[in-house]
């Protein structure tokens, strides 16, 4: 390029200074060429993948299932091939200013024997991040609780997992320090409700009016898309110091669950009301002694 530009008339000096710009410019567009190239093939194969998963899975939840977990595996290989690219057209730009780049690629080797020595925690994040990735325990978009943290995964990384929970805090969990994880939103969701009931109360009758409470939930348009099964009294639960406890249980859409149980709660305490039903509470019973005169 250079000695092109001189046989056109332009200067030595300002040849050089071209035929560098050039260059720096020419790497530039094709690393942001290959970056976008990176980002539509990592599309494309994560879908074809993922299609296979589907086949397999709930036909009403795989494609809740797909869309996630094709959103996290296409920031993980972005940002990896990404940051490859960048590293790569940044000793190429520094070799045309004729900086020599052997010795910068034996410092990268020298920088990865000091990772494997003095920063064995940020690889130990790294391979549990890539085995979560891997084993699918979760995504971008879950309710999971790890490393006593509960909450939905915003982002996720090789080297860290950031959950917000209820209150709006955001937590920053290093994968190392995930040992297990627990999804509270995978493929289905249970509600799991305990309600309780005076000793004199007809259990059958009690059971009953349960029953029908989960079954005009079931037939309601606003809250049946949100079951996968009506909600019902599986067994009487417990005999407690106040009452019976009734489980209620049944099946709901992914993340549904705490929605689900609320409405059951309103719905039984509305009812209960009207057929007599009493919901006991704990009995405190006072002594007070006469003072002695």
């Amino acid at each position: 390029m250079s000695s092109f530009l001189s046989d056109l008339g332009v200067p030595a000096g300002w040849a050089g200074a071209l035929s560098v710009t050039t260059d720096i410019a020419l790497i530039v567009i094709f690393a942001l060429v290959a970056i976008f190239f990176v980002r539509l093939g990592a599309a494309q194969v994560t879908a074809h993948l993922l299609e296979r998963e589907a086949e397999h899975a709930e036909t009403g939840l795989a494609q809740v299932e797909m869309e996630r977990r094709i959103r996290t595996l296409q920031r993980i290989v972005v940002r990896v091939i990404g940051a490859a690219i960048v590293l790569i057209a940044a000793l190429m730009a520094l070799d045309n200013f004729g900086v020599n780049i052997g010795p910068a690629i034996a410092g990268l080797g020298v920088a990865g024997i000091a990772v494997g020595l003095g920063a064995q925690t940020l690889v130990h994040d790294w391979l549990a991040g890539v085995f979560i990735i891997l084993e699918n325990q979760y995504n971008v978009g879950d309710v999971v609780e790890v490393a006593g943290v509960a909450g939905v995964v915003e982002e996720f990384g090789l080297r860290r997992t950031t959950l917000r929970d209820l209150d709006g805090v955001v937590h920053s969990v290093p994968n190392g320090q995930i040992t297990v994880a627990s999804n509270l939103t995978r493929h289905w969701a249970r509600v799991n409700l305990n309600v309780e009931v005076a000793y004199d109360t007809d259990i059958d009758h009690a059971t009953q009016v349960v029953n029908a409470i989960g079954q005009e939930l079931r037939d309601d348009e606003a809250w049946g898309s949100k079951l996968l099964e009506t909600p019902s009294v599986a067994r009487v639960d417990s005999l407690g110091a106040s009452g019976v406890e009734l489980k209620i249980l049944a099946q709901v859409l992914p993340a549904q669950q705490w929605a689900v149980t609320g409405e059951l709660r309103k719905r039984i305490l509305a009812r209960f009301a009207r057929e007599g039903i009493e919901i006991p509470f704990p009995h405190r019973v006072v002594i007070q002694r006469a003072e002695k005169s």
